[in-house]
This record gives structure tokens, sequence and C-alpha cells, in this order.
């Protein structure tokens, strides 16, 4: 078992920022070593990325070098991978679900014919020449999201060719569920939060005999959320390939469930072990399960609405393969007020000196939210050693995913940003 957070840390509270130090027993460089083999392993990574750069239109998403914001800041290097051009999706969940939904496809296949593990370009064929193509199209997938976990299900089962119900919550914006069901799947409105619609998609898949795809763990329910982490992995490789394998100081990463930052968390501290850089987690005040989880030390459930601009991170309960992996692995978690997201996404529509204008959307912003208000918190900035010797890698998980928001917040259309 891992070491866990104790309950006697001190949080240090800012303006519109909480940071809460892990301040873990000494011995937790062995901890990953316990899991890796049962959870996010080397070979799942490299089986993931084996398969996902040979899909059509796949290509490593940019890292951009910020110097003037690095600037303005007061860090050494800024440094921001752009996931807004990942496959058509405009987000990292690209890798995600739709990696999980070709597994699934792959291991139906090898059931039905001698454990033989079908090529991606075979899949594809499938839909056109026959062969497999009947076993595909009897599966359904089905999964409850925040607006771009569904996406990637929903482009994943179109491209692969099998059938996909998703369900989204009271607070995901028609925007977003209208860009799931343009990929084919049918899209089910459901009352309540992200956690009740989690349920109610677990529910509905026992009673039709769906796969539900998700991207949390749940007992009985671990090897498809594996899937989609060991997905995610590819974008972490990707950027140390793009930082020519020199860690930076610190990475801050946003968390939802925590799939991600896990996934992430897991791929540096394999290639990088006691050189990889400090973790930072950070979360939406009003939906922040894993920094109240670690204020007691095990996972807590954050109930209510789960209200943030912040969509993609509206998530109440901490995926526990997830919490494996942070608790051990993550320096400190943080939770940040909703307008510094917000300021986020003008300020990277808006650029400092030579840096390219960016677009991004309420989730991709958040580390440098948590970095203009740690700004404003000299107690914050000095506890995550900030400074002139920081190199910080922030993660712009999305795009444009809901356009009119982004409108909205920006005051103008992502191609106008751009051009």
């Amino acid at each position: 078992m891992m070491t866990e957070i104790t309950s006697n840390q001190n949080i240090i509270q800012g303006d519109g920022l909480a940071l809460l130090p892990n301040t873990l027993a000494a011995g937790r460089e062995d901890a990953y070593g316990e899991i890796r083999s049962s959870v996010l392993s080397e070979a799942g990574f490299n089986a993931a990325a084996h398969e996902i750069t040979q899909w059509p239109g796949y290509a490593p998403t940019a890292m951009h070098r910020l110097s003037g914001l690095a600037r303005q800041l007061g860090v050494n290097e800024l440094f921001y991978k752009d996931e807004s051009t990942r496959f058509t999706l405009k987000s990292f969940k690209a890798l995600g679900g739709a990696y999980a939904v070709f597994r699934l496809i792959q291991q139906t296949i090898a059931k039905a014919h001698d454990g033989y593990l079908a090529t991606p370009q075979e899949v594809l064929d499938a839909k056109h020449s026959g062969k497999y193509g009947d076993l595909i199209s009897q599966l359904t997938v089905t999964c409850a999201t925040d607006g771009n976990h569904g996406r990637s299900v929903a482009w994943g089962a179109q491209t692969f060719g099998c059938r996909c119900v998703i369900y989204v919550h009271a607070m995901v914006s028609q925007g977003r569920a209208d860009a799931i069901a343009a990929f084919g799947a049918e899209v089910v409105r459901l009352p309540g939060n992200y956690d009740d619609s989690v349920r109610h998609a677990a529910e509905q898949a026992e009673r039709h005999g769906w796969t539900v795809v998700s991207d949390t763990t749940y007992e009985g329910y671990r090897d498809i959320p594996i899937d989609v982490m060991h997905g995610y992995g590819v974008m972490a490789r990707e950027m140390i390939e793009q930082l020519d394998h020199v860690p930076p100081t610190h990475v801050i990463v946003q968390a939802g469930v925590g799939a991600f930052a896990a996934a992430i968390c897991a791929v540096f501290w394999q290639c990088w072990g006691k050189q990889r850089p400090r973790f930072v987690v950070v979360e939406p005040e009003n939906a922040a399960c894993l920094f109240e989880s670690a204020k007691v030390g095990h996972p807590v459930t954050v109930h209510g609405e789960l209200d943030t601009v912040m969509a993609g991170l509206a998530c109440g309960e901490v995926s526990p393969v997830a919490w494996e992996i942070l608790s051990g692995g993550a320096d400190d978690f943080c939770v940040l007020a909703d307008h510094y997201a917000l300021e986020g996404m003008k300020a990277f529509a808006n650029p400092v000196g030579d840096d390219p204008a960016i677009v991004s959307g309420e989730t991709g912003t958040t580390g440098l939210g948590l970095l203009m208000a740690a700004e404003q918190s000299p107690d914050i900035w000095r506890a995550l050693g900030l400074g002139s010797n920081a190199r910080v890698l922030i993660l712009g998980s999305e795009g444009d995913t809901d356009p009119e928001i982004y409108k909205q917040v920006v005051g103008r259309m992502a191609s106008e940003v751009l051009a």
C-alpha cells in the first residue's frame, strides 16, 4: 500500500487560490514501483503509443515556449502544450476515450478469432469490407461526460464502427452536447451533476448489455479506465520529446476525477524518477475532490452541483486508480477560483511580445490561472518554489470546445484570435 497524505498539513490561502502541500513520508520514490505492474505500466503506455500513432490524422500537438508571458509572470521559462489541434476534437481527450473504444473492439475480435489482435487499419477497414464488421456493429459503448470525454468516445465509436450512447448532466452546455451528437452518438441529458450521470450510465449499460467507457474507476471496473489513462500517456511522451528529455522544474496539471493528472504523473515518474518536475494538481474550488481527499488522506466525495466554468473538471468523486498514483506522486494540491481560468483565456488570446496567440478553453487555462493567482499571493508563490529559476510546464488540455462560450469570454471567435 502507498503511504497516504496526513491530515495535519497547513493549507495556504491566497486570493482565489489555496495550496495544500503533500508532505508524504520518506520513501515515496519506491511507491510507484509497487503499483507499476498493476496500474499504469510502461508496457501499457507502449501499447497505446503503438496503436494511436497509426491512426489517420495523428501528429504530435505543439509545444509553445512563451518567453513574453514568462517574463511578465517572473519565471525563467514557460512551456505550453497545446491540445487544441488534437485530431478533430480540440482536446487531449481524443487520446483516451477513443483508444479505449478501439481496445474494446480489438479484444472483442480477439475473443472470436483465437486471440488475434486486429490492427487499427483492419478495424477501420471492417466498416467497408465486412470482415469483423458484424462483431463491431453489435457493440454499444456508453459513458457520462462533462463534454470532452464523451466527444472522444463518440468519435471513437464513429471512427471504428460501433454504436454510442452518451449521458450529459444538467450543467453541460448545449454546444458541447451538440458536438457529441455530431459524431453520431445518441445524447441523453439528465438532471443532477456529473457523478449522478456516471451512476445512470452504469445502470443503463447493465440493463441493456452495453459497455461503459469511462475515465473513472469504481468497484469492479478498472480495466477500461486504465486503457483511457494509457492513451493519455501519448501526450506525456510527446512532451518529454519536445523538451529534449530535460525535465522542467514544475508541471501544473488540472484534474477532474484525476485520470489525466495521474497518467502524466506516471509517465514523468517512469521517465525522470527523482529528477521529475514538482507536480502541482489544480482543481476548481467548487469541484475539488482531490484537494478534499488530500486533506483527510483518503478519497472523499464532494457533493452539490459542482458548478464551475471549468466544465471539464466538474467532478465530485476521485477515481481510485488516479488516487493510487497521485497520493504518492503529487507534490501539491491546489484549488482555483473560476475567474482566473477566464482571465487566462483572455491572456492567451492577447499574447505578450513575440508569443503566439493561443486559443484555449476554460479547462485549458487552469495552469496559467494558477500562476496568475500565485503571483498575487506571495506566500503561495514562495511555497511553490516559483521565481526567476523556475521552468514551468502548463497543459492546454482543450481549445474552443464550445465556440460560443469562447467568444463570450474572449470577445472574438477562435479564427479571429489566430488571424
